[in-house]
């Protein structure tokens, strides 16, 4: 077992209270208390448990799974196939309300649907549905904030307030799936397809939460939604521990690593986590990772201008990625998306087009990253969980 197998609920990182790296943790941080259990929260021998202290025998338990996972359905009062009497108690003993919309912001012609979530503490967290021709992603939130205290990300200028429950993290997708089937989303019905962990949080520092929700996403109904594996993305600034231990599990999602610079001295001032494990530490266990489950790596890369776009950087990332000898890796280049009071901003479209052109010609396959979403903050780097005035509301799910 890993470090992570100890690591406390309140997200800190192994190593993170003392030694080079420590949490960024929000002014409100505090242990708030668990979200009310949650369907999505319960092992099966837990749901029939709870049934049973209902009245319920077990068989029931399994309507309950297909409502959930094959109707994205959590209205027990119209469960025409559950007993009239109980429908009320079984909403209230499985199906509590864990994520209530706030406000929701489009943009791309409606697209793209950017929805701020309030949990039962008060917590704000955001989802952002992203409609192409040809695949709906949805990019998910696992933290409340974030602790990892990258300087030029919303997100990580938070500061992490909380883990959240698998249950939180499981509702913004059957919120999602259940909006694309009936319509609700410009273009009509269609199927959530792909899920992405880059919203807020750090994932690898919620990893019990996120691989139950992987493994609810990723299995068939009544155990889950269908979203294959293959079309989960998971996440990381570069915890090692929690890449070397999902490489373990033996589910092919495809791990997306936030690299942001080739070298160390670099790294060290754009991502502080760089400070507890350094790029050869992170590219070596994304690497074994390919080794385990054979899907190319994802390597994020956001261009600021001036700082970690020129020539010498595209050089120096394409031979750190060709040191391990094959077509293991993908770079992602996404251009900065500005953040409010930030002295980042992003690259001149030439410089771009040459840190591309730097990669290609030394046999690295990278494609400039879409921003969608960036006039109502909603691409990578800007999920700042802020009430807008003005903002479309509405209940959904």
């Amino acid at each position: 077992m890993t470090q992570l197998e100890d690591m406390p609920e309140t997200g800190i990182t192994p190593g993170g209270t003392t030694g080079a790296f420590r949490d960024v943790l929000a002014k409100d941080h505090a242990r708030r208390g668990k979200p009310p259990a949650h369907f999505a929260d319960m092992t099966p021998e837990e749901r029939i448990a709870r049934a049973g202290e209902l009245g319920l025998p077990k068989f029931r338990v399994k309507q309950l799974a297909n409502h959930y996972y094959g109707h994205f359905d959590v209205n027990a009062a119209e469960f025409t196939d559950f007993p009239a009497s109980k429908r009320d108690e079984a909403a209230a003993a499985f199906f509590p309300t864990l994520i209530t919309e706030v406000t929701r912001q489009v943009a791309d012609e409606g697209m793209t649907v950017k929805t701020l979530w309030r949990l039962f503490d008060g917590s704000l967290i955001e989802s952002v549905l992203m409609r192409y021709p040809n695949h709906t992603t949805l990019c998910i939130s696992s933290q409340v904030g974030c602790g990892m205290g990258c300087p030029f990300c919303a997100t990580g200028k938070l500061g992490l307030t909380r883990n959240m429950s698998a249950g939180e993290i499981v509702e913004q997708v059957r919120v999602a799936a259940k909006a694309m089937r009936d319509g609700d989303i410009a273009g009509g019905p269609g199927r959530l397809s792909n899920i992405v962990f880059m919203g807020m949080g750090e994932p690898m520092g919620n990893y019990r939460s996120v691989l139950s929700a992987v493994r609810q996403i990723s299995a068939m109904p009544p155990e889950g939604f269908g979203i294959s594996a293959r079309n989960i993305t998971v996440s990381t600034v570069g915890v090692v521990p929690g890449i070397r231990r999902l490489a373990e599990e033996g589910i092919p999602v495809r791990l997306a690593v936030s690299l942001h610079a080739p070298s160390d001295e670099l790294r060290d001032e754009l991502v502080p986590m760089n400070k507890r494990f350094n790029t050869t530490q992170v590219l070596d266990a994304a690497h074994d990772y390919f080794l385990a489950s054979k899907r190319r790596v994802s390597i994020e890369y956001a261009l600021m201008r001036g700082i970690n776009d020129q020539a010498e950087h595209a050089r120096l990332l394409a031979k750190r990625l060709n040191h391990y000898g094959d077509d293991w890796a993908h770079v992602n280049p996404i251009p900065l998306n500005p953040i409010e009071g930030s002295r980042w901003t992003a690259s001149k479209p030439e410089d771009e087009q040459r840190f591309l052109e730097i990669l290609h010609a030394a046999g690295v396959t990278a494609t400039l990253r879409d921003t969608r979403g960036q006039d109502i903050d909603g691409a990578c780097g800007q999920l700042a969980a802020k009430e807008q005035p003005g903002g479309e509301t509405g209940s959904r799910g």
